[in-house]
């Protein structure tokens, strides 16, 4: 008992909820987290280390493989609205678990290309599923918490499987590799089990119905302007975020010349301010216009680019300083739009079509993750000046569009309560 009230004080101090009885789903999301976290740093080095295919081959395997599942996104918001998000999310834990058994079978590029988009299409489902279960167990007006409160967790599990990837890249062993994807195996298969535990009241549906049956299915959500506004804010958020992957680390070292541990501090600011402060930039969001949080988030990215470009005419030292700052600052909005932009997608869209709302929510995550990288590898090449003013121009298109977002999504003209609706 006092060790639980011990914990659930430092919970309430952080800005976090209290977790209850939903211990067993944060639990698996946790564990998920960890095991994503081992697989990320090796996962293009495992098959160059693990077989005979060259770079450019690895590369148009894992091309292949984003091409073959990217319908599955569509397919999986249907499957929640009709069987239940817990299933979908447990099948996508199946299917990752499975799939990381065979990797080490694979040995050429269309073997690589089919595990890999066995995996991939375990994840899509995964986050099809995650944000209408995630609404399920969470209690109007606290989904910000919530949201941000596994979004720090993740954080934090990406941050402990790092640093064991960290590891089996320093030893280079082959058997580490496999027994780094046994691992992440297991990670699925652990969260699968823990999440059988988890009582998930779906809302109710008609099991026999036909996908396209329920409540308008795919055209209802295509006929919503505020919802397609939504979209297309968090197309710009994705972006801003894939800066922190693709833009900054060849920027600071390859551009600016900076030492490489720059760009690690970088993403080790983003992961502390994250685990850390999310709850506590959560609570101070408490009576705020949600539109106008997703807005202010973005204009903090805005001016992250702004920074970061600041620092192409100063000396080694300044640069860095500069650099950190900029991080600071980049690490703000994504504290501030994340939960936001997560808790209005989730509660915006009607109960039966949630899994088809949210589907198409997670397809602007999904362009932004295959647009990024050639858009800013293309921007990079053209300066610093294009890529960064560039991106401040997308962060600000971005917060433009939360006007009539607002307008059109009553949702997002609500403000930021903080506490639990009671049923009336």
């Amino acid at each position: 008992m006092h060790d639980g009230s011990v914990l659930n004080r430092l919970a309430s101090g952080l800005g976090f909820p209290q977790v209850g009885h939903h211990r067993r789903f944060v639990t698996a999301i946790g564990i998920d987290a960890v095991g994503s976290g081992i697989w990320m740093p090796v996962s293009m080095i495992f098959f160059l280390a693990t077989t005979h295919l060259s770079l450019v081959q690895v590369g148009l395997a894992l091309s292949l493989s984003s091409l073959l599942s990217l319908p599955a996104a569509v397919l999986v918001g249907q499957q929640v609205d009709r069987f239940g998000s817990k299933t979908v999310l447990q099948a996508g834990n199946l299917l990752q678990g499975a799939s990381f058994v065979l990797y080490p079978f694979a040995d050429h590029v269309w073997s690589v290309a089919l595990v890999v988009s066995a995996s991939v299409i375990g994840r899509t489902a995964f986050w099809g599923s995650y944000s209408p279960m995630v609404t399920l167990i969470s209690p109007p007006g606290e989904r910000e918490k919530w949201f941000g409160f596994l979004g720090a967790m993740r954080n934090a599990g990406f941050a402990v499987g790092g640093v064991v990837a960290g590891a089996a890249l320093t030893v280079d062993a082959l058997w580490l590799y496999y027994a780094v994807a046994l691992l992440n195996a297991a990670s699925y298969l652990l969260s699968f089990v823990l999440l059988a535990g988890v009582a998930a009241h779906e809302p109710e549906r008609a099991p026999h119905a036909h996908p396209s049956e329920v409540v308008g299915g795919w055209s209802t959500v295509l006929r919503d302007r505020g919802y397609a506004w939504l979209v297309g804010t968090n197309f710009t958020y994705a972006m801003a975020s894939a800066a922190l992957n693709v833009a900054i680390p060849v920027y600071v070292v390859e551009m600016l010349g900076l030492p490489g541990w720059v760009s690690a501090t970088v993403f080790v600011i983003n992961t502390l301010m994250i685990g850390v402060g999310q709850g506590l930039v959560v609570v101070r969001m408490t009576g705020a216009l949600r539109s106008r949080i997703v807005a202010l988030g973005l204009l903090c990215s805005a001016a992250s680019f702004v920074v970061l470009l600041a620092a192409e005419r100063l000396g080694v030292v300044a640069a860095v300083a500069v650099v950190l700052a900029g991080a600071v600052v980049y690490t703000l909005g994504e504290l501030i739009s994340g939960p936001v932009l997560a808790t209005l997608a989730a509660e915006s869209p009607p109960a039966a079509l949630r899994g088809r709302y949210l589907a198409t929510y997670q397809l602007s995550w999904n362009v932004a993750t295959g647009v990024a990288p050639l858009l800013y590898a293309w921007l990079l090449d053209r300066g610093t000046g294009p890529a960064w003013l560039g991106m401040a121009a997308i962060a600000l298109a971005g917060a433009a569009a939360t006007v009539p977002m607002r307008r059109r999504l009553d949702h997002a003209d609500r403000v930021v309560t903080n506490r639990a609706e009671v049923a009336t």
